[in-house]
Formats: C-alpha cells, structure tokens, sequence
C-alpha cells in the first residue's frame, strides 16, 4: 500500500495510490494519525487505512503536476508540534557513499580513512545474528520537522553555505507509541541534501554540513520489499538532463542490516519519547558531487527508486541575500 497527505486551503486529507487515481479516506487528516489510529487498535495501518476508505478519489497527475488546488505534503509530518519529528540519517551504509567520501577525506598511501575505516566496520560487524547487537553505524542529526520539504518544494543552499548537493536516499519513517515503543510506519524516498563543499573542507564540519532542508515522498510506501531496490538520480538544468547515475539500495547493498541500524537509533532513551515522529535516512548509493556536479539554482533534483511510487522531484533554490551576523542578546 502507498500514501499520501493533501493539501487545499486548511483542509487536509490522507489517501490512497490507485494510479492514476488518489483514494480518500475518511476519519483521518494525518498519516501520523491513522498510524496512532493503527498502534491503538493493536492493527495494521494497511487495515485501518482499508476500512477508512471512501468512494472520493482524486486525479494524481494534476495534483503530481502541481496544477490542482490539492497539494502533495510530505507524506509524514507531527500535524500538531513540528518540532516533535527529529531527521536523522546514517552515514557509510553503501559502498558508493564510502567511495565518495573517502575521496573528499584523503589520506596518506596505504592509510585508510576515517571513512572508510566506519565503512569496513559495518562491513564485518554490521549485520548481527538475530538476538546480537552489531557495531554502531556513523550516525547525524539534521534536523526536525520544519526542515522537511513537500514534493515540488524547493531545497534551499542558505547564505552561509558554501554549496548544496542531493542524496538520493530511501527514509524510514517511525512514530513511537505511548508506551516508548517505535513503530516502523514505511518506506519513502528521500533527497537527504547536503554541504558537500563545506564537508570536504574537514570532516569534523559533517555535523554542520547536515543541517539543510530536505524532502521525503512523494508516497508512502507501507512494508515495501527492502532487499534490493534499484532506482536512478537526475539532475535537469535549463529542461534537459544533463546528469544521471543510475543507484541502489536495500538491505543486499548496505554493510548494516535494518534491524542493526533501528537498534542504534532507538537505544538511546531520548530517541523513544511517546508520541514523537522520526524519519532516518538510510545513505545514499552515489553523489553527483562525487563526479563533479556543481548544482546550481533551478536546477531540478529527481529520485526514482523502483517500486516506491512516482519520482521526487524538488528544484535547488540558491539564497541571493549576503550572509548577515547573528548577534545574541544577553539578558544581564
């Protein structure tokens, strides 16, 4: 099953994927609710989603097109506190990312770097027996709710960057029930979108380097098979293609199984905070940074993973205005 929350005015709707139609439910203004529906009633959100469904359906194209008066959201959000979805990711899980990273953190011959040391870790520890717990993984905060992009959104190089570059990504998307327990909700794609330039700078400024928006979606997608999914990148400038890498992820591509990386994320307490929304990426395949790509703005950034829906597509905005000095106010 795949998705969607909609937009018009104030009006918010959750709906199903029929291509080429969008199923409404009922009942629910939220994904995050119809998930909180489903902990509840100790069910399924495929379930409760199928017994909320109506006869209203919606044409996707125009909505896809952005030329209706219904709008894509992502397709998770905290509706009520923003502030209570954390973005994170996990870094050096595909040995596309590893390679890229090793080549903006060289190192002297015959020396690993630290990237690729984390890399060779996972691969020899990453996927424990059922019952163990593997090594940690690299991990980063990027963020909460309000950095996430709808479908069609822009994604912003502020002022203070130096550059901004996609991540083609899959996320997953956890809610936490009211006893402290995650719940896995799905699957969606994601572009992770990242300071590449300022990271190659040091690898210590990685932490400052997350801190951008992102955008997740446009669908769902409810249980999808995760062991080996094979997608595409793009980036058009001017309407034309003028960059493409075909990627891959899935649990057959990655040096850390599922299970390792949800057991990392959600050991630390304040990662299982009831009520709370978390989406974490899980390491992109290949960066166009890595080739040499310099993305510039209105640029469009488009991410197909093969059985996740239709493509995510979000144009790079470059800020115009001068960075300015942020000056704290003592209260003395």
């Amino acid at each position: 099953m795949r998705l969607v929350q909609l937009k018009a005015g104030d009006v918010r709707r959750v709906a199903v994927v029929e291509e080429p139609k969008l199923r409404l439910l009922r009942d629910f203004d939220s994904l995050y609710g119809l998930a909180q529906a489903a902990i509840a009633s100790g069910g399924k959100v495929t379930s409760v989603a199928a017994d909320h469904v109506t006869d209203e359906s919606l044409d996707y194209d125009t909505i896809y097109s952005g030329s209706a008066q219904w709008k894509l959201l992502a397709p998770i959000d905290h509706p009520q506190e923003p502030a209570r979805c954390l973005v994170s990711g996990t870094g050096l899980t595909h040995m596309g990312s590893a390679r890229d990273r090793a080549s903006m953190h060289t190192a002297k011959e015959q020396e690993l770097t630290d990237s690729m040391k984390m890399f060779h870790w996972g691969m020899e520890a990453g996927r424990p027996k059922e019952g163990e717990i593997g090594i940690a993984p690299e991990w980063f905060h990027k963020g909460y709710g309000a950095i996430v992009q709808a479908p069609g959104e822009p994604l912003l190089v502020p002022s203070y960057a130096d550059d901004g570059g996609e991540e083609a990504e899959i996320a997953v998307v956890y809610v936490i029930g009211p006893m402290g327990q995650p719940y896995r909700v799905g699957m969606a794609q994601g572009n992770e979108f990242s300071d590449h330039r300022f990271e190659k700078k040091n690898y210590l400024n990685l932490a400052g380097s997350k801190l951008r928006n992102c955008s997740i979606g446009p669908e769902l997608v409810v249980d999808p098979d995760f062991r080996a999914v094979p997608g595409t990148v793009s980036i058009t400038r001017d309407g034309k293609t003028f960059w493409s890498q075909p990627i891959a992820s899935g649990e057959e591509e990655m040096s850390h199984s599922l299970r390792n990386l949800e057991h990392h994320h959600f050991k630390f307490e304040l990662h299982r905070r009831a009520g709370d929304v978390h989406i974490h990426f899980l390491g992109a395949h290949s960066l166009s940074f890595g080739q040499g790509v310099e993305l510039k703005d209105g640029d469009v950034m488009e991410v197909h993973f093969d059985g996740f829906g239709r493509p995510l597509r979000n144009p790079v905005r470059v800020a115009q205005e001068k960075d300015l000095l942020v000056e704290v106010i003592p209260l003395l």
